[in-house]
């Protein structure tokens, strides 16, 4: 892989699977100080595990939901690497069912973390992207552009993550900071591992999406890295399907 982060540090929200571990190794082949967030520390420490270059890796578990933890994190890799390049707010939950049977604790678990993490880690982060020119990366889904049967807990989660995009480019437009998402569709991680036992949902995938299969990490991953890069200069406010093709039919 080439260099295009040497010298440039990235912090990975929801790094210790699925599309946060793809990106966070992909960073790290392509020369970036890379810190990995997560609340869970083994996870983290498999993921580094399976990295090379572990003197450009720094682990960081918290709880993106908790604002002194975001902070705190901030704090630290600046410490560290005494500047900040690339945010890629990852970190999400995902939880179903008909709306009438969503609880309150439901309802408060998918938005703390997929709505409030990405605003409080945004927020943190902000001066010092800044400072470099920087830029954020938020995973949002198709989920966030359309809605879903039975999915409208994180229907809304996701589509606060859009509007949250576009509204942050508009805000910081004379910063040099760009902020884009990527909206997967099905994506095989943690989160899904469970819907790809199930044949006849997966036909139905298949029959959706175009490419007639779900993603793998790493080609969502892939979008991220590009999203971040110079490749992407001139890409802002940018809400990208990832999907197969998924959003091309009505």
């Amino acid at each position: 892989m080439s260099d295009r982060f040497a010298d440039k540090t990235v912090v990975v929200t929801g790094a210790g699977s699925g599309i946060g571990a793809a990106a966070a190794k992909h960073f790290v082949a392509e020369g970036a100080n890379v810190v990995l967030v997560g609340r869970t520390r083994d996870k983290l420490e498999d993921l580094l595990g399976v990295i090379a270059d572990k003197n450009k890796v720094m682990i960081h578990p918290a709880d993106v939901s908790k604002p002194d933890e975001v902070n705190t994190l901030f704090e630290a890799v600046i410490e560290q690497f005494g500047q900040l390049d690339v945010l890629v707010n990852n970190a999400g939950v995902a939880e179903g069912g008909p709306l009438a049977e969503v609880d309150d604790e439901s309802w408060r678990k998918v938005l703390s973390i997929n709505v409030d993490g990405v605003f409080y880690c945004t927020r943190a982060a902000m001066p010092h992207l800044k400072a470099t020119g920087g830029c954020v990366v938020n995973t949002s889904s198709v989920s966030g552009l359309g809605g879903d049967w039975n999915f409208a807990t994180y229907n809304t989660s996701k589509g606060a993550v859009s509007n949250f995009t576009r509204a942050v480019a508009l805000d910081y437009r004379d910063t040099g900071v760009r902020v884009n998402a990527v909206c997967p569709s099905l994506t095989r991680s943690d989160l899904t591992e469970d819907m790809f036992d199930n044949t006849e949902l997966m036909a139905k995938f298949a029959e959706r999406i175009p490419m007639g299969r779900a993603a793998e990490a790493e080609e969502v991953a892939d979008v991220i890295v590009f999203l971040a890069s110079e490749d992407a200069r001139f890409v802002n406010g940018v809400n990208l399907p990832v999907d197969g093709g998924l959003s091309a039919s009505n």
